[in-house]
Formats: structure tokens, C-alpha cells, sequence
């Protein structure tokens, strides 16, 4: 799936992609410092009925939220792998129990610990269109192999 997304479009961009999402809980955000992971992020989050201010994980590395879902409390992790520098440092950070937990979890810089993902994840990729517009392409794993190397990913 590929969308173009505004600032004007964002609830729409994430009631489509919930509609997609099905079962799927890892979902691997893919793009440039400043494409747009994070406001995205924070959508989605808002959508699924996250009441607290979403943030970037970058210093905090996992950022934990709750909404409910079917009458029930859950839990949606918001990962940003940017700063960790090897697998010790990943599994010390509690990422691994995160992503295995069963819960929502949506990671940025998912390339720092590929390791991590099995085929279920979704890669999301973010690519500045225009200062106000971005592309996103929501794709399985196995697609995500298959794609042809493009630099700004």
C-alpha cells in the first residue's frame, strides 16, 4: 500500500492503515531523521485511543503507552533504536521483551537490530515528498527484501 500523506490527511492516513493492519503488533518505520516517522507514529497512536502526548523515544529508547482496546487496558510500545550501537545494547534495553511481548510496537531505525523482526513485522517506509507531503509505503517482510535499494530509505 502507498499513500501519500499532508498534515491536512494524517486521520485518514491512519483510520486506512488500521483498516489494513489486521493482527499485526511490529511495525518497522523506515526513513531519514525528520521524514516523519514520529508525527506518524504519534497519529496512529492517537487513533488506537493513546491519551497521553506521544513523544520520541530517542534518549528514553522505549517509550510505553496504554489505550484500551475490546474493554481491555493494553500496551504499545514506541521504540527509536537510533542511538543503540549493538545486539547487548538492544537486549539490555528491554527492546527485544518489548517487540515479543505481544503488544502493539512500533519501532524507528529498525535496521540497527534487523535480528529482532521475523516475516509477521511491517516495514513502513517515510519519504519527504515536499515539506508538507510524504510518501509512505506500508509492505510485508518478504516484499520489503525484494525492493530495490533506494538511498533515501
Amino acid at each position: 500500500m502507498e499513500l501519500q500523506v499532508s498534515l491536512h490527511t494524517l486521520d485518514a492516513f491512519a483510520t486506512a492503515f488500521w483498516k489494513q493492519a489486521g493482527g499485526t503488533t511490529v511495525f518497522l518505520f523506515h526513513g531519514a531523521m525528520g521524514a516523519g516517522k514520529t508525527t506518524l507514529i504519534a497519529t496512529l497512536c492517537q487513533a488506537r485511543g493513546v491519551q497521553d502526548q506521544v513523544s520520541s523515544p530517542t534518549f528514553s529508547i522505549i517509550n510505553e503507552y496504554a489505550y484500551t482496546g475490546h474493554g481491555v487496558l493494553k500496551k504499545l510500545y514506541h521504540i527509536d533504536l537510533y542511538r543503540l550501537n549493538s545486539e547487548a545494547e538492544v537486549v539490555q534495553a528491554g527492546v527485544e521483551d518489548a517487540v515479543y511481548s505481544g503488544a502493539l510496537c512500533f519501532v524507528e531505525w529498525p535496521e540497527k537490530a534487523p535480528h529482532l523482526f521475523d516475516e509477521r513485522a511491517v516495514h513502513v517506509l517515510v519519504e519527504p515528498v515536499s515539506e508538507t507531503e510524504r510518501r509512505v509505503i506500508i509492505m510485508t517482510q518478504e516484499a520489503f527484501n525484494r525492493r530495490p535499494v533506494v538511498e533515501s530509505f
